[in-house]
């Protein structure tokens, strides 16, 4: 399994850090078309501590974001001026979970471009551990600028409306 892009070109692409980065390695880039991420799934996971104590399970909404930011890599991956960019969740469609995912699993996060405008992408996400299915969903995010975010008080509605 090659790696693509690995943690510290990760790291330069995402505005996620510690502890909201989901997505440890890219093994898999199509430009505009897919892209395969990894999240090494460990108890150190802070979420851990309440989500169940004896009994750890990710929370699926974490598995979702997990197939978010992979697919942001896909967005902003390609962008020369991607540091001016930020990528906002527009929707989650058809979200199912399948099977518990614990400390020591490994998600393959897979992302499938549906339909690609300059300013907004819809996915197919899938999430395997051990080549079983455990979660899935269509996701889709809309291209927002920094700057119009850091000016306002409160994140503009209209950054949400996906921009066909």
């Amino acid at each position: 399994m090659e790696t693509i892009l690995d943690i510290t070109q990760i790291l330069s692409i995402l505005p996620h850090r510690y502890p909201f980065l989901l997505v440890d390695r890219i093994i898999e880039y199509e430009a505009r078309k897919r892209v395969v991420g990894l999240k090494n799934v460990t108890l150190n996971e802070p979420f851990f501590d309440g989500h169940f104590p004896g009994a750890p399970v990710m929370p699926g909404v974490l598995i979702v974001e997990a197939m978010a930011q992979t697919a942001g890599v896909l967005m902003l991956g390609s962008l020369p001026d991607r540091a001016s960019k930020l990528v906002f969740f527009t929707g989650i469609d058809g979200a199912k979970f399948r099977k518990p995912v614990v400390p020591g699993d490994q998600l393959r996060l897979e992302l499938t471009v549906l339909k690609l405008r300059p300013r907004y992408i819809r996915l197919r996400g899938e999430a395997y551990v051990d080549g079983q299915l455990v979660a899935e969903a269509e996701i889709s995010s809309s291209l927002v600028d920094r700057s119009v975010v850091e000016r306002s008080d409160q994140i503009n509605s209209a950054a949400f409306t996906p921009l066909e």
